[in-house]
């Protein structure tokens, strides 16, 4: 049995439980009824959270224990599967254990057909058996909590139970638990990334990454090798992320998505606007792989055939253009729905106020909706911004993995995020500055775009007192 099959037992279980808690809250109010009716007052609460309150008792400590128990459970096989061993035969290091063990779960579920440690094929045969009976350990511990806070629950149900308070207080617990868990992933993340950049400029000075302009993260193996001494200027990386990212796809996505959502919202007959707006919300439903096969087998041919007529014969067929293009294009439909959502939100009098002064329609957008709805539209352009600058397979297939510091729109960059999946790809060992160094990026990259919200932030502030 595994943790799904008991997950879904409990599951199944709990909707049990709320049917009897409820059962029972009618059978109160049954009681409490009159030949005038039910007694007001009598059953504080309905019979919904009667139901709510068992159910919410019984699933609470048995789910704890399953969740628990995915995440420590691997952890715990492997001790029991290790502690097995002789003594000689022991990993000697973390990394040993891993390769172990990963032998070991893929000749278990039969997709390794051989392993190379010899002592992978035994406990092969043992890993089933072993996960299986922890696994039903587990879901003892799990079915037996659920039934004593289910049975503790349903004994407290009285007609005078105030079990609506008490569901509204567990309700609000849950959600304070779900808010913490999300911001100690959000600290947790920041400081690994933290954490393994000092990791790096211990190997790699911070003047030299963050100032310098040659990137080639090669390092040497041996004292004598020779043309992998290793470069660390992230400049390349940092300029091509903004000039991809932030003014290329910018200037297709803001005009194009701004325009779409003015006529959308000012122009457009409800008929039309029915089949317009969902067609262009498409775009985002697209995903950027296609577009990224668009990009390298469409657009990147066509630019590099236009920079060829004007004379560029040393255009590449990676470009910038071509990237940044496409880019722009897949994040038309977040401009262009915080945009339509902005003005739609602006209120019609201020519209219709300028109309009935004899303003037109075009200079009531210019003059009176667009400064309006600017908050939301800057919103939507910084998301639109963020959005790009974590897009990777475009950048990949369309201009390429060279770190070249150059304006011309024409020349094959890269830029961070696809630098981290390259340094980041295949078995890597967390050692070595040229590993370290995706944690540096990431770090840079998510700071940048914790100024961009900052600053987003005191637009979207200074606009708000001015409009309401």
């Amino acid at each position: 049995m595994t943790i799904g099959v008991i997950l879904l037992l409990v599951l199944a279980l709990g909707a049990m439980a709320w049917l009897f808690g409820r059962a029972r809250g009618l059978a109160m109010v049954a009681a409490a009824s009159t030949a005038n009716g039910p007694a007001i007052g009598a059953v504080h609460s309905r019979p919904f959270y009667h139901g709510a309150w068992v159910a919410m008792l019984a699933l609470a400590p048995a789910l704890i224990v399953l969740a628990g128990w995915g995440i420590v459970g691997e952890g715990v096989v492997e001790d029991q599967l290790v502690a097995s061993l002789p003594q000689a035969a022991q990993p000697a290091t973390a990394l040993d254990r891993a390769a172990l063990m990963n032998e070991v779960r893929g000749l278990a579920s039969g997709d390794l057909p051989q392993a190379f440690n010899p002592a992978a094929p035994g406990l092969a045969r043992q890993y089933a058996a072993v996960k299986g009976n922890f696994t039903l350990m587990a879901g003892a511990v799990a079915l037996t909590l659920f039934a004593i806070g289910g049975l503790w629950a349903f004994s407290r149900l009285r007609p005078d139970f105030r079990a609506r308070n008490q569901v509204e207080r567990l309700v609000r617990g849950t959600l304070i638990v779900a808010s913490a868990v999300a911001i100690l992933t959000t600290f947790g993340i920041v400081l690994s990334l933290i954490f393994e950049s000092i990791r790096f400029f211990e190997l790699v000075s911070p003047s030299e990454f963050l100032f310098g302009t040659r990137w080639s993260p090669q390092t040497a193996i041996r004292a004598d090798q020779v043309g992998s001494s290793g470069a660390f200027g992230a400049v390349p990386l940092f300029w091509g992320t903004i000039f991809i990212g932030a003014i290329i796809a910018m200037l297709v996505a803001i005009p194009l998505g701004l325009m779409a959502a003015v006529y959308l919202t000012q122009y457009a007959r409800p008929s039309v606007r029915k089949w317009l707006k969902p067609m262009l919300e498409l775009l985002a439903g697209v995903p950027t792989v296609v577009y990224g096969f668009f990009a390298a087998l469409t657009v990147a041919p066509a630019v590099r055939n236009f920079a060829v007529s004007l004379g560029m014969a040393d255009a590449s067929a990676e470009s910038a253009l071509a990237a940044g293009m496409v880019m722009g294009v897949m994040i038309i439909p977040f401009v262009s729905s915080m945009a339509d959502d902005a003005l739609s939100a602006v209120p019609g009098s201020m519209r219709d106020g300028s109309l009935a002064m004899g303003a037109t329609t075009s200079e009531t957008v210019r003059r009176v909706l667009l400064p309006a709805a600017l908050p939301g539209i800057v919103g939507g352009v910084l998301l639109a911004v963020s959005r790009a600058i974590g897009e990777t397979m475009i950048v990949v297939m369309a201009a390429g993995l060279a770190a070249n510091l150059t304006a011309n729109p024409f020349q094959s960059v890269t830029t961070v995020t696809t630098q981290i999946v390259a340094l980041l790809t295949g078995d890597q060992e967390f050692d070595s500055a040229k590993t370290l160094s995706a944690f540096a990026l990431g770090l840079v990259l998510f700071f940048i775009t914790l100024l961009l919200n900052i600053y987003a932030l005191a637009v979207v502030k200074r606009y708000r007192e001015a409009y309401d």
